[in-house]
C-alpha cells in the first residue's frame, strides 16, 4: 500500500511562503496517483487545499489559495510539492497529502469522497504567526 509522507512545514510570518513536499515512503512511486492537499485546522473541519492528476496537466484549488498556492509535481523525483506564498495567518494547519482517484475541481468540498486511500498520514504543521 502506498505510504505518503510530508515535509517542509514550519513556522512563518504573514506573507512568508513555504514550500510541501510529498513522497513516497516504502518505495512506492507516485506517476499513477493524482495526488491532493487536505489541511485542518484547530477546531475546523478538514478540507481539501489543492490537487493534481497523475501527469500534472489537471490542477485544482480551493478558493482561499488561489493565486496564492501552486501544486507541482516531478514524477521522476516521485515528488509533489506545494508552493504556498503570501501566507496568511488562516493557512495555520495540519497539511495532509494523498492518494485520490481524480483531480475535480470541487476538491475543497468534495475532496474526501474520492480519496484512495483508507488512512491519513500524519500530516505537517504550518503556522504563519507575526
Amino acid at each position: 500500500q502506498l505510504q505518503l509522507v510530508e515535509s517542509g512545514g514550519g513556522s512563518v510570518q504573514p506573507g512568508g511562503s513555504l514550500r510541501l513536499s510529498c513522497a513516497a515512503s516504502n518505495g512506492y512511486i507516485l506517476d499513477y496517483h493524482a495526488i491532493a492537499w487536505f489541511r485542518q485546522a484547530p477546531g475546523k473541519e478538514r478540507e481539501g487545499v489543492s490537487c493534481i492528476s497523475s501527469d500534472g496537466i489537471d490542477t485544482n484549488y480551493a478558493d482561499s489559495v488561489k493565486g496564492r498556492f501552486t501544486i507541482s509535481r516531478d514524477n521522476a523525483k516521485s515528488v509533489v510539492y506545494l508552493q504556498m506564498n503570501n501566507l496568511k495567518p488562516e493557512d495555520t494547519a495540519v497539511y495532509h497529502c494523498a492518494s485520490i482517484l481524480v483531480c475535480r475541481s470541487d476538491i475543497q468540498s468534495d475532496g474526501e469522497s474520492v480519496l484512495r486511500q483508507d488512512y491519513w498520514t500524519k500530516g505537517i504543521q504550518v503556522t504563519v504567526s507575526s
